[in-house]
């Protein structure tokens, strides 16, 4: 049985009320404590994005046990962020009206729940049922492992919680693919899920024992959000699922991609127009629309669109030649190492006052680390792509707390904004990767169809290259094969093969190159609005000068007549 609420009838100090209603207390803790809160603060952010990362990592895996085909088992990563994208609209409302404590124990029962179910899902289309359930129950995992590490530090360190609890839950996918292929042995698929399983009941019990302090409480809801919700929620998920399935049944050959694309505007539009006339807005529109808040969300897809080169681009290029998970856990130590190294220097760095250099400096980085990606060749491995990939690893925990604060900053004087931004941050990182994913997979597409024609029209019996190669090949299959005539076959098969995986490699270089030009692109823009905005206030600082000097002036004469 759960210990006593400790914190029951406690009268709380002015500096320990919370910020903004929904968010717990913060009140003095003793050391040991602290480190509890930290601990569990962590383990609940990697148990909530280890949920989605265990399958995306092993989806190839996952493919064959399901007997399912790849256009299939794309929805079970697609149906997750759905479901997370969508309940978002409705998480920080349940919070401030129902309190923290239901919002902490009942989620995190619910998600033990469902990671229950996992194991009897035996079917594809169970699965994605599951998935969709996980993934509006893994939503509340995020702000709970935040609020865990927020009391982990004292009040002058609260910046490097923010810091931590934001950024850990990168950590998911490159550790899932450390150790995934061992969980695989298990029980296949039901390996991942014990996993999984397991992570989400030592948590439910750590956050019983170790419970938040609670927060203020206030009636939230209005039954117009409800009606937001039901438009809102299917429109993004329309999306998500188009930006999944897109790349893989292919843009103009599939017609219900354009279907679910006019429904989810129209549904989408229908909400805007709703919440755009409301005297208190689920999500004020109007904020949304202002310079600054647009600017920001521009900054964060462009910057997620360019961190998808990680998973669409390196690891499936590694992929592409034939890597599994468990020949990739170099790199992904790597990718782990520029992580923890982005996540510690933003800690000790972070600046209310210069927010934006973060960004503008992981921009430089993705640049150099793109640069580097796009001279793979077809002897490429893993450890060639180490430091490129570090680079990026550090470059997507660096930017990611300094460009929330940007946009909390106007929140805490209006509390009533923080369900827009909570929907702006999670729509730029979560629909901010799936556009990624797409844009860079569908380039790569286009291009190794490009290149594949041009090697297509090169590959001549007339050339002597090509002939020797042919020659080689057919000297390779002679000990097989004794027939002349099937020689010849396979030999030809065999060059087919090499010309593909070539075009594959110049393809993927090329979407290297792509997100170097979007990252440089992105730093350009962001160089230019920070230089105006210097000029601006120096400009401002020089008016102001001058007026007080009149002003000095007049008083001056005015006082000698």
């Amino acid at each position: 049985m759960a210990r006593r609420n400790p914190y029951a009838q406690r009268e709380w100090l002015p500096h320990e009320k919370p910020m903004l209603p929904g968010s717990p207390s913060t009140p003095l803790h003793s050391p040991p404590k602290r480190i509890a809160f930290g601990l569990i603060g962590l383990l609940i952010s990697l148990t909530g994005a280890l949920s989605n990362a265990l399958v995306t990592a092993n989806l190839t895996n996952l493919q064959g046990t399901f007997g399912a085909y790849s256009n299939e088992i794309a929805w079970l990563p697609a149906v997750y962020v759905m479901g997370n994208i969508s309940i978002n609209l409705l998480l920080v409302k349940f919070r401030q009206q129902f309190g923290l404590r239901v919002f902490t124990e009942a989620f995190l029962v619910l998600y033990v729940l469902v990671a229950f179910f996992h194991l009897f899902a035996n079917d594809l289309s169970s699965a994605i049922i599951v998935r969709t359930a996980h993934g509006m129950a893994g939503a509340a995992l995020s702000s709970l492992g935040i609020y865990y590490q927020v009391q982990a530090w004292p009040a002058k360190h609260r910046l490097k919680a923010l810091v931590i609890g934001l950024t850990v839950s990168q950590f998911a996918i490159p550790m899932a693919r450390l150790f995934s292929t061992e969980l695989l042995q298990l029980e296949e698929w039901r390996g991942l899920y014990l996993f999984e399983l397991g992570l989400a009941m030592i948590a439910l019990g750590c956050v019983l024992v170790v419970k938040l302090p609670p927060g203020d409480r206030i009636k939230a809801f209005e039954k117009l959000d409800f009606v937001t919700f039901m438009l809102l929620a299917p429109g993004m998920a329309l999306i998500c699922g188009v930006l999944s399935l897109g790349r893989i049944e292919w843009w103009f050959t599939t017609p219900w991609l354009g279907v679910c694309l006019a429904i989810a505007l129209v549904l989408i539009v229908a909400a805007i127009v709703i919440e755009h006339n409301r005297k208190n807005p689920l999500i004020n529109t109007r904020w949304l629309s202002s310079g600054m808040m647009v600017r920001l969300g521009i900054v964060m897809i462009m910057i997620r669109i360019v961190l998808a080169e990680q998973n669409t681009g390196a690891v499936g290029f590694l992929q592409q030649l034939g890597l599994l998970n468990d020949q990739m856990r170099g790199l992904s130590l790597a990718i782990i190492g520029g992580m923890t190294l982005g996540i510690a220097t933003s800690a000790l760095t972070i600046k209310p006052a210069h927010l934006n250099w973060p960004i503008v400096t992981s921009l430089a980085v993705m640049i150099v680390a793109s640069l580097m990606d796009a001279q793979a060749s077809p002897v490429t491995r893993a450890n060639n792509m180490y430091l490129s990939q570090f680079l990026l690893g550090f470059s997507s925990t660096f930017f990611m707390a300094p460009a929330m604060l940007i946009g909390i900053g106007s929140v805490v004087t209006q509390p009533k904004n923080l369900v827009s931004f909570v929907v702006l941050f999670g729509m730029s990182q979560n629909l901010g990767g799936l556009i990624g994913s797409a844009i860079l997979g569908t380039f790569q597409v286009w291009r190794e169809k490009y290149h594949s024609s041009l090697l297509g029209d090169q590959l001549s019996l007339l050339d002597p290259n090509v002939t020797e190669r042919l020659s080689q090949y057919s000297a390779l299959f002679s000990s097989q094969l004794g027939d002349p005539v099937l020689q010849s076959a396979q030999s030809t098969s065999q060059l087919q093969v090499v010309a593909t995986l070539q075009a594959n490699v110049l393809a993927y270089n090329d979407t290297y190159l792509l997100t170097a030009a979007l990252a440089l692109i992105t730093l350009m823009w962001a160089l230019w609005r920070l230089s105006r905005q210097r000029y601006l206030n120096w400009r401002q600082a020089r008016f102001n000068l001058m007026e007080q000097r009149l002003a000095a002036a007049s008083q001056e004469s005015m006082e000698s007549r």
